[in-house]
């Protein structure tokens, strides 16, 4: 099975008997709803995404429905996805897209795009557009590290290079749109990371790892470093009318463009740092027990700190970059996660 032939009938084969076909992104496939999924799907499962994907489609039908949206919508509804820099650079793009008038068509054109890779560009162009397009996100690379043996974590240069002739090699001329979803499906479903089920691969006669007893060996696994630890402390501000204070982040950073709680530097006094630097008076503050938030590259513990005004405050400080929030009647605003999560522990307290 070394000729592209062979292997893309084989995996063709396989995907028309048992690859899904009833996701919800293979339904009414247009270059935009594949684009957002394939947006999701990086560095998400399937079903999680999937109630994020219709929901997404069910407000934004349309790109141009996303492009005159407004960003804390967008990031409302992606919260909970994670890297969220993904919604904003959909946002963006989906204004660009709209500048120029019609979607893009081709990998090259469609890589122009914010936050659109080589293979999200690849998927869209094969899978909505019919081009002859490779792809290599993380299900492919899997796949084609196991049946060429390919050495090397997957990451550095020389290896991604190897992958990419590798998946232009398969790529079929025909049938390129099914093609590109069996072998993701392919990844997904049978060549797992753990406990692959060879036994049930279309690929298995000729796989090298799988010959060899080396499943568990590829794709090599990136050197591992020690994450770093930080700390912070979010300051849980409740007013008197029962709102909390957050604040919006920079656009671009870690939950950019997310509404958050003010944190506190570790060695500040909540009480002196409320006056100095938004001029409230609040009373003691009460600390919850810490937490560790993990992101791709360290790992924040957060220390929430609970405290009442002891005042009446005079109103929102720097319209737009602060506000009180209800947590009863709660407006459409991207949060982070753990943000999210001590609002809702708040309100079931208030």
């Amino acid at each position: 099975m070394r000729t592209q032939q062979a292997f893309s009938d084989a995996v063709l084969a396989w995907f028309d008997l048992h690859g899904r076909k009833t996701l919800p992104w293979q339904q009414q496939i247009s270059s935009y709803r594949v684009w957002i999924s394939e947006i999701m799907l990086q560095q998400t499962q399937v079903a999680t995404v999937i109630p994020y994907f219709e929901r997404f489609m069910a407000r934004f039908p349309t790109v141009e429905a996303l492009a005159v949206a407004e960003q804390d919508e967008v990031l409302h509804l992606w919260t909970g996805l994670g890297y969220y820099a993904r919604a904003r650079n959909l946002h963006a793009a989906a204004k660009q897209i709209c500048d120029q008038g019609s979607f893009p068509e081709g990998v090259e054109a469609l890589e122009q795009l914010p936050g659109i890779g080589r293979s999200t560009a690849g998927a869209i162009a094969a899978i909505a557009q019919g081009q002859r397009a490779p792809i290599l996100d993380g299900n492919v690379k899997r796949v084609l590290c196991r049946f060429d043996a390919v050495e090397g974590w997957p990451g550095q240069t020389a290896t991604s290079k190897t992958l990419w002739q590798l998946a232009e090699q398969y790529t079929p001329d025909a049938r390129v749109g099914d093609y590109t979803q069996a072998m993701m499906d392919l990844g997904a479903t049978l060549c797992t990371r753990s406990k692959p089920a060879c036994e049930r691969c279309p690929l298995q006669t000729d796989c090298i790892a799988q010959r060899t007893g080396q499943q568990a060996e590829f794709p090599h696994r990136k050197p591992s470093k020690t994450k770093p630890v930080r700390e912070t402390r979010m300051l849980m501000l409740v007013n008197e009318r029962g709102e909390v204070l957050l604040n919006k982040r920079p656009p671009s950073g870690i939950w950019g463009g997310l509404w958050s709680l003010p944190e506190l530097p570790t060695e500040a006094e909540p009480q002196n740092h409320a006056a100095q630097h938004w001029q409230l008076t609040i009373n003691p503050a009460e600390a919850w027990d810490s937490f560790t938030h993990t992101f791709s590259h360290y790992h924040l513990q957060i220390t929430p700190l609970k405290s009442l005004l002891a005042k009446p405050s005079a109103g929102v400080m720097e319209e737009g970059r602060w506000l009180w929030y209800n947590m009863q009647r709660p407006q459409d605003l991207g949060l982070a996660a753990p943000v999210k999560m001590l609002l809702d522990k708040l309100a079931s307290q208030l």
